[in-house]
């Protein structure tokens, strides 16, 4: 191997070009058109383009990768672990192109990457399974009869692929038939494939994966477990090796299952065999990844090891660097790794995928943290939400988790709505402290938005952020000492702002350089700005000194975003904007787009009468559905969108007048 191509995006090309680079290879990237500009095209030694924005057109394109790779001499492939990575066609593709393939042979994928084939696969191998079905018959009536035989709560899956996108929890058999038509449509459009598999769902189980690894040479071997119980939408939010769940004697069994699993299939390269697993210890297979996964730095922080060395030199055909034995020991006294992933979304509204632009991007400096995010980078609609993770290492995991709060806590994404704290809140969790988190912890305990802190703070610090713009751009005509001075009595200023989208109406005098007396209802207070900088203040407020971090996104409207006291948020000066009528919240009977997106279902047509809740719309957005619903009773008077358009947020796609 001289040139590797790298068939994936973002932070993952990012951290595979790392090692690739390392070892003296040359790294390929390919990029889409919503890519040409990306960190990981510039840090590549050479980038093709291969399409459009939407992945189907472009990361998923097998001939268009292929293409790429013969233009630029490329003699590997290594696909990441997304998009194709789990694609036995492209596997195949690969070596019939005589290209050498970094991952797991295209028998061992068709056997295990598909949740169905690989349960069949396994019955008779003494691998623990839950109840459910994997047949062929994938009609409406032979799915909904099996769901009746294995009984409830039911799960339905994917059976092509995993994190979380087309799955449903059916809790009540009159959710049958449409989680299946839901589930169906989702895992087409994220795996190309409709296939499902129903199984018996645990509520509140342990979601704990074992890392395999196996050469050419007949060599497999296990690298510990992770645990991924912390999750939202049946995605993972918190990974961690090792589990605090796991005895040493656990960890040999699951080791075992899973290193069972690989052999059955003949298995070459980095996988992970995922387990479901009961307060007891007991548990079941729940699929196989024939990938290297998202949250693998938590095990290479805990072996000491490079995985993706590891794959490079086992295509190489090159035998294991370590034996199970070293493995072991190193496990033993590796300490412990923690891993949060980083998200474009809104957890205040169900965990709503985001896109935009990025106003200020900073990583902290004591964590592990992979990322392809720079200020002014544009999160695309087309592609998931991940866009960053950040790992802690520490000997004790207690040290790992106040680590990783810390250094969460000043890592700045501005510009779009992250789920950066809940994640610190997920953290700081006495639940999660005690090791006791379960897959139902989320829902559990941050099921309802939580409170954005000290509001009245936030308001002095916003005021005080939005002066100190003002005077910037005053400076250039009066002194900083003549501001705010008056001949007579202390001039008010009226200041009206909108504040994570509350609006609030202040009254502040000015009574010195940088200094303010800011005045909102019984809040009353003085507000002097320290330090300034183009991207932090530092503003004394009764005498109490607090830091914040800001960015100004480059819209016309020039929103402003800032961290304090452990929250972002979100600020629009509109001090000199004309009055806007308002609607009431809720209850105009307008459907507009949340999000980009692209119209996956219109459950409805004009004239049809419809009831609040109802699920009017289905929008695709960053390989997941997200119903839109009727805000009221009324009856659908126009629609502005037919099935497959793709939208931009705030998009008018429905109304409903009166009954």
């Amino acid at each position: 191997m001289k040139t590797i191509l790298i068939a994936n995006r973002g932070e993952i090309a990012v951290r595979i070009m790392r090692t690739v680079q390392r070892m003296g290879y040359r790294a390929l990237a390919v990029y889409s058109d919503a890519d040409a500009g990306a960190p990981h095209v510039r840090l590549a030694d050479a980038a093709c383009r291969i399409g459009p924005g939407p992945a189907a057109q472009s990361y998923l394109n097998i001939d268009a990768i292929l293409q790429a790779a013969r233009a630029q001499g490329a003699d590997a492939v290594h696909p990441g672990y997304g998009f194709l990575a789990e694609n036995a066609a492209f596997a195949q593709a690969v070596f019939d192109a005589g290209l050498t393939w970094i991952g797991p042979p295209p028998s061992a994928m068709q056997a295990m990457g598909n949740k169905a084939a690989a349960k069949r696969l396994l019955a008779d191998r003494h691998v623990p399974m839950l109840p459910g079905y994997q047949g062929n018959d994938q009609s409406d009536t032979v799915l909904q009869a099996e769901a009746e035989r294995i009984g409830l709560p039911l799960m339905i899956k994917a059976a092509a692929g995993g994190g979380g996108r087309g799955m449903r929890l059916i809790r009540e058999a009159s959710e049958v038939a449409q989680g299946i038509a839901r589930a169906r449509s989702e895992a087409q459009q994220a795996f190309g494939s409709s296939e499902l598999i129903l199984e018996r769902a645990l509520l509140a189980p342990r979601h704990v994966e074992v890392q395999v690894f196996a050469d050419t040479h007949g060599n497999v071997v296990h690298l510990g477990e992770r645990d991924c119980s912390v999750q939202r939408r049946h995605q993972k939010i918190i990974e961690e090796a090792p589990s605090p769940a796991v005895t040493l004697e656990l960890r040999h069994r699951l080791g075992a299952a899973a290193v069972e699993a690989a052999r059955s299939c003949g298995y070459v390269g980095a996988g992970t065999i995922e387990f479901l697993m009961d307060p007891d210890g007991a548990f079941w297979f729940m699929e196989m990844n024939t990938r290297l996964q998202v949250e693998h730095p938590v095990t290479e922080a805990v072996v000491g090891v490079d995985l993706v060395e590891w794959q490079l030199r086992v295509a190489a055909g090159e035998a294991l660097p370590l034996t199970q034995a070293q493995i072991d020991e190193r496990l033993i006294h590796g300490g412990h790794a923690i891993e949060v992933r980083l998200c474009a979304e809104d957890p205040a509204r169900d965990f709503l995928p985001q896109a935009g632009q990025i106003a200020r991007w900073h990583a902290p400096q004591a964590l592990r943290v992979e990322h392809a995010l720079e200020d002014g980078f544009e999160i695309s609609p087309f592609y998931d939400s991940m866009v960053a993770k950040l790992v802690a290492h520490a000997p004790s995991r207690e040290e790992a988790r106040r680590k990783l709060v810390r250094e969460l806590d000043d890592c700045l994404l501005l510009g779009v709505p992250t789920n950066q704290d809940l994640l610190i809140d997920a953290l700081s969790h006495a639940e999660f402290a005690r090791g006791t988190a379960h897959t139902g912890f989320i829902a559990s305990h941050f099921s309802e938005p939580q409170a954005d802190g000290d509001e009245a703070l936030a308001q002095v610090l916003a005021v005080s952020l939005l002066l100190t713009q003002r005077s910037a751009a005053l400076a250039m005509h009066y002194p900083i000492e003549l501001q705010g001075w008056s001949s007579c009595a202390p001039l008010d200023i009226a200041i009206e702002c909108e504040l994570d989208g509350n609006v609030h109406a202040l009254t502040v005098q000015a009574v010195g350089p940088h200094t303010w007396h800011v005045q909102a209802g019984e809040l009353s207070v003085v507000a002097v700005v320290q330090e300034l900088g183009t991207e932090r203040l530092r503003v004394q407020i009764d005498g109490v000194g607090h830091g914040l971090a800001f960015g100004t996104s480059q819209d016309a409207g020039g929103t402003m975003y800032f961290r304090a006291a452990g929250r972002n948020h979100v600020l629009r000066d509109l001090s000199f904007e004309p009055a806007k009528a308002k609607h009431a919240a809720g209850g105009d009977g307008i459907v507009r787009a949340p999000m980009n997106g692209r119209v996956a279902m219109v459950n409805v047509q004009a004239g049809d009468k419809v009831q609040s809740g109802q699920t009017l719309i289905v929008l695709e957005a960053m390989k997941m559905e997200h119903a839109l619903r009727a805000t009221r009773d009324g009856v659908v008077g126009t629609l502005h969108v037919s099935v497959g358009e793709q939208v931009a947020p705030g998009k008018l796609l429905a109304e409903l007048v009166g009954i």
